[in-house]
């Protein structure tokens, strides 16, 4: 895909409206026309703003406009364009586009019309409808047509990243019905959300791009026409964005009180702790803090004490989902899930808590951590259902254990099952060293990393390791070799997330499909290939139901869980903001996302905040 010269994409127009021989229309035509026109679908029950909403119920309306916003972005960047293989992109670019709708952070998944400005769903969710708003515009002036919402998705679908494949795997053909009504037509309608994922599709100027080159890395400034653009760019060290002054949207319902930071900076810093300081310095004005240890001990300074910066935890209502040590099961001294199973026992989570994070994370159980959705117990009657069809394919322990992934037990014990179930996979120790007992090489292990904290935090996983006579070695290397390895799968170990929503979807076939098992820079990146998986991610997409969207994801977390394919690590149902005291936000924060665009600059806070920066110079 990548490399590729760029061709045009045709545009597919629908045909006229079918007539039946009495020159009237036929049923089902009459059926598109009898579907209600709607503001926002969602996917269960009914969108929670009605009609003629005034604004977002967690945006200020009042929020002044101007000021800055600096942050932090973590090692470099050598692309503007966010949706190819290619390239290591810039942080930040998606809000330079529009899209056709947007989520409320207050609402599960409730999807409210942007570029949409009016939507005809199905009943049967077989097909869907959007109307273009008149007045949406790219930043050039040119309108958004629904040629554009075509060649978008058909760009996207043909030469993006793999991921859009993916996730629009359901949508047989898209059309432009008229200059500015889209039709997308489902090849089933067994994705409850497909129609809601089609309004997160990110809409891009076929003017701009028909003799572009798409598939490569660029600098360019691109065109979009969203709240803000491009407005510098430093390649590898800074990007800036400014807010679009006569941007089309800035006072539909949806947008009022949010974009109001006039300027977006983004500067690099390849070392994390250099980046701390820097916001301690002043020199950033907000820093979102991944790391425990830095938020109990680094921010013990006069500046947090005297209020000039503030620690705020944004609650986060959405599930945990997984982050851990992925196992690449392409190795194939990794294909063994006894194999996975012994490096997952030798990870000791309660001494890395203990010592390492200050008792602030519990450990991550399952893919739908702090949800209905994980697996709990054994499986119940509702699961049973789903997974008894497969029982002969399935270890016996996935009906009758109690889930894995939890282990109270001291770490020798662990230690002893670990180096038991290698010796049932073929391998010993023979002097300090684990060896095949087949070919008599030894086992050896890379863990791959790009951000230095990563490694004080496996030192004590390779040391235990090394107690089983594992050889391991941790590489850190910067950003673009670490992505160019991960497209390619060029690693053994390294730390993945995989993110949930609290209605997980189409994005479950790139995690964990065998269709994606092997394509460049998808997100299966443990390698799973297993009939069964693929299987129950087609049940928990077609779930019609909450209750049947649970029993699924359970369904499939259980599966998963077996297969070990992660070393679970940990959680925080939170996000730690430190900021300088020139920001305001309206209280309380959204029950599922944090969402920074309702934010402002407080004038007179962010001039007492200046005033006592320039003094300490």
């Amino acid at each position: 895909m990548a490399g590729l010269r760029w061709l045009l994409v045709a545009i597919t127009l629908a045909a006229p409206l079918a007539l039946a021989d009495d020159g009237q229309l036929d049923a089902t035509e009459q059926a598109h026309r009898n579907v209600p026109t709607v503001h926002a679908i969602a996917l269960y029950d009914d969108p929670a703003l009605p009609p003629g909403f005034q604004h977002l119920p967690y945006a200020n309306p009042e929020a002044p406009r101007g000021g800055t916003l600096r942050r932090a972005a973590n090692g470099s960047f050598d692309s503007t364009n966010p949706f190819i293989i290619q390239g290591t992109p810039a942080d930040g670019l998606n809000q330079i586009y529009d899209t056709l709708m947007e989520s409320s952070a207050d609402e599960p998944f409730t999807m409210y019309g942007l570029l949409a400005g009016g939507i005809r769903l199905d009943p049967d969710r077989h097909w869907m409808e959007i109307d273009l708003r008149p007045e949406a515009h790219f930043h050039d002036g040119h309108p958004v047509t629904a040629e554009d919402v075509v060649f978008s998705f058909e760009l996207l679908r043909d030469k993006g990243s793999p991921f859009y494949r993916a996730y629009y795997a359901s949508v047989e053909s898209v059309s432009a019905v008229s200059e500015r009504t889209v039709r997308f037509e489902f090849s089933n309608n067994q994705s409850r959300e497909l129609p809601l994922i089609l309004g997160q599709l990110p809409i891009l100027p076929e003017h701009y791009w028909r003799e572009r080159e798409f598939t490569r890395p660029t600098l360019d400034k691109l065109l979009g026409s969203g709240p803000y653009e491009i407005a510098e760019i430093d390649p590898g060290r800074r990007i800036v964005y400014r807010r679009v002054d006569d941007y089309w949207g800035r006072d539909l319902p949806l947008n009022r009180g949010r974009y109001n930071i006039d300027r977006l900076v983004y500067d690099y810093f390849r070392d994390q702790s250099v980046a701390l300081e820097a916001f301690m310095a002043g020199a950033l004005d907000m820093r979102i803090e991944s790391s425990a240890k830095n938020w109990a001990t680094a921010y013990d300074t006069p500046a947090v004490e005297d209020g000039a910066i503030q620690r705020v935890i944004v609650p986060d209502g959405q599930p945990a989902g997984m982050q851990g040590y992925v196992i690449n099961t392409r190795r194939a001294q990794l294909d063994d899930p006894r194999v996975r199973r012994a490096l997952g026992l030798a990870f000791d989570f309660d001494w890395v808590n203990q010592h390492l994070f200050y008792g602030a994370y519990q450990r991550t159980e399952s893919y739908f951590q702090n949800s209905e959705m994980a697996a709990r117990g054994l499986p119940g009657d509702e699961e049973l259902a789903l997974l008894d069809p497969y029982r002969d394919q399935l270890p016996a322990a996935v009906f009758d254990q109690p889930l894995p992934i939890s282990q109270p037990e001291a770490l020798r014990p662990r230690l002893r099952e670990a180096l038991g179930l290698l010796r049932q996979a073929g391998y010993d120790v023979r002097d300090g060293t684990l060896v095949n007992l087949e070919t008599g090489r030894p086992f050896t292990l890379e863990f791959l990393l790009y951000d230095s904290q990563w490694e004080r935090i496996t030192q004590p996983f390779v040391r235990n390791l090394e107690r089983l006579g594992i050889r391991s070695k941790i590489r850190v290397v910067d950003v673009n070799q670490y992505l160019d390895r991960l497209r390619r799968f060029q690693f053994d170990m390294i730390v993945g997330n995989f993110p949930q929503s609290a209605n997980p979807g189409n994005e479950q076939r790139d995690f964990w499909t065998s269709e994606y098992a092997d394509v460049p820079q998808s997100r299966n990146l443990a390698g799973v290939r297993d009939p069964v998986v693929d299987a129950l991610v087609d049940d928990l997409i077609r779930a019609d139901s909450r209750e049947k969207l649970d029993t699924a994801s359970r369904a499939l977390d259980r599966v998963l869980q077996w297969g070990f394919y992660v070393v679970p690590q940990w959680n925080f149902d939170g996000t730690r903001v430190a900021v300088w005291n020139k920001f305001a936000y309206p209280r309380p924060f959204p029950r599922y996302t944090p969402d920074f665009s309702v934010w402002w600059v407080d004038p007179e806070r962010a001039g007492a905040i200046a005033a006592r920066q320039r003094g300490q110079e």
